[in-house]
């Protein structure tokens, strides 16, 4: 019997980035983007609770990244998609950078993450946020 987690957020990229990525990709020199959002939208998914930070992805979704708040040191968003989605980079201890990418709902997720490594690291939100 494990641990009790409750998931915040559970799901896989934006539709928006994979409809814009696809759009663009009629253009020939946009095809990378819209293959990597293609990618992006059949495998990458994002597992965020009260624990820890779980990611799923890869070829086939076959590589899993989990991350402690305990571990974060800072973070940053950057909003894409006219604010619809957005892109969110986790900084850990050991200055290795964990980067979600096309995440809805960015804004609340990003709060939540700030606030429960905040609580597990004993730093500022501040500090965290900065």
């Amino acid at each position: 019997m494990g641990i009790k987690e409750t998931a915040f957020y559970e799901g896989g990229p934006h539709i928006g980035d994979l409809i814009i990525n696809i759009l663009l990709g009629f253009t020939v020199i946009c095809l990378p983007l819209t293959v990597g959002a293609i990618v992006r939208a059949l495998w990458l998914r994002y597992r965020i609770t009260d624990r820890r930070i779980s990611i799923t992805g890869g070829w086939q979704g076959r590589d899993r990244t989990d991350v402690i708040y305990s571990e974060i040191v800072k973070i940053v968003k950057v909003s894409r998609g006219i604010g619809l989605w957005g892109d969110i980079v986790v900084t850990l201890r050991d200055r290795s950078r964990l980067e979600m990418r096309a995440i809805p709902r960015h804004r609340e997720i990003y709060d939540y993450i700030a606030e429960k490594a905040a609580d597990k690291t004993g730093l500022s939100l501040e500090t965290i946020k900065s």
